[in-house]
């Protein structure tokens, strides 16, 4: 059986090399054991213009609105082997993250998150990310995030910018 031994080779293989793993919990229809199903497609969302992501830049602090996105975007391959981010897209094995900014940690219904991020009084904004982007464990121990954290403060700037424009809905 050559398709599945290589199946299971290239999932062991993304186990190892993904940079984030059980973001918060395993969704609630998967164990701990077996990789999740990969998210339902959900449509691409419509490019945003300029005009939109300057204006989803203007709710965040000063030194993430001169943010290199494409640097961001470069970046968040690292979150997409556990992460989608398109609204109204499926849970991986972290939750999808459309919608995170305000959103209180731990409470994005149908994911199973650590008892720990859900206790943790977080509300997710430019600060609490960059935070959890430089070492979850932590920000919040006893998460089950196993992502060790992004150490070079523009990376994280620009990813969490780039978050910004890909999980908010654009500003009229």
């Amino acid at each position: 059986m050559r398709i599945g031994t290589s199946v299971v080779v290239i999932l062991g293989a993304a186990s190892l090399l993904a940079a984030c793993g059980k973001s918060g919990g395993a969704s609630s229809t998967a164990s701990a054991d077996q990789p999740s199903a990969p998210a339902e497609p959900a449509s691409a969302p419509a490019a945003l213009t300029d005009a939109q992501k300057k204006a989803l830049l203007a709710e965040l602090p000063a030194a993430y609105q001169t943010a290199d996105l494409d640097s961001g975007q470069a970046k968040f391959a690292l979150c997409k082997s556990c992460h989608t981010a398109v609204k109204d897209g499926g849970d991986m094995t972290g939750p999808n993250l459309h919608g995170v900014f305000g959103r209180k940690a731990g409470s994005k219904e149908g994911f199973a998150y650590s008892d720990a991020l859900k206790a943790s009084g977080i509300t997710w904004d430019a600060d609490k990310l960059n935070q959890w982007l430089t070492n979850p464990k932590g920000l919040v121990p006893g998460t089950k995030m196993t992502f060790v954290g992004l150490q070079d403060p523009k990376d994280r700037t620009d990813l969490i910018a780039y978050l910004k424009t890909i999980t908010s809905d654009p500003k009229s």
